[in-house]
């Protein structure tokens, strides 16, 4: 009796870097994901934020919730550049927000501000609606991992 055999993977790098760079995990007869990856696989220099909200160099937060993923995303790339990285380095962001339903709402809102930011690179990423954030106006707090091929 033979082992069953476990999904074939499908390891795809991702069409903006070439093969040092991030590459995208897609098991074999999985559906493909929007806006996300399944997971990535990357060698090289870490680069990470802590969690990282929407406020700007003077501290002024927005009060409109897609205004705060705007420059929330803005943060970040200003972050990873510090870093020596650039969005298509991510490999995760986990996403904390206030009210799930608010993100729901603004989907297609958001993919266009996402795309603006960091391009049409879609990382690993989890969403966890929260009670309530650090500072209490904010409305998301993201969290990147980034890895700079050697």
């Amino acid at each position: 009796m033979t082992a069953p055999k476990g999904p074939t993977l499908s390891v795809v790098p991702h069409p903006k870097t070439d093969a040092s760079g991030p590459q995208v995990l897609q098991p074999s007869g999985w559906p493909m994901p929007k806006g996300y990856a399944n997971g990535m696989a990357a060698d090289g220099r870490l680069v990470v934020t802590g969690g990282v909200i929407g406020w700007d160099t003077k501290g002024y937060l927005a009060p409109d919730f897609v205004a705060q993923v705007r420059q929330t995303l803005s943060n970040i790339a200003e972050i990873l550049a510090e870093g020596g990285a650039r969005p298509e380095h991510l490999v995760r962001l986990t996403w904390y927000v206030v009210d799930i339903e608010e993100y729901l709402a603004s989907l297609k809102e958001l993919g266009r501000v996402y795309r603006e930011i960091f391009g049409a690179h879609y990382p690993a990423m989890a969403l966890v609606q929260v009670v309530r954030l650090v500072e209490k106006e904010a409305r998301v707090e993201i969290e990147a991992t980034a890895v700079v091929p050697r």
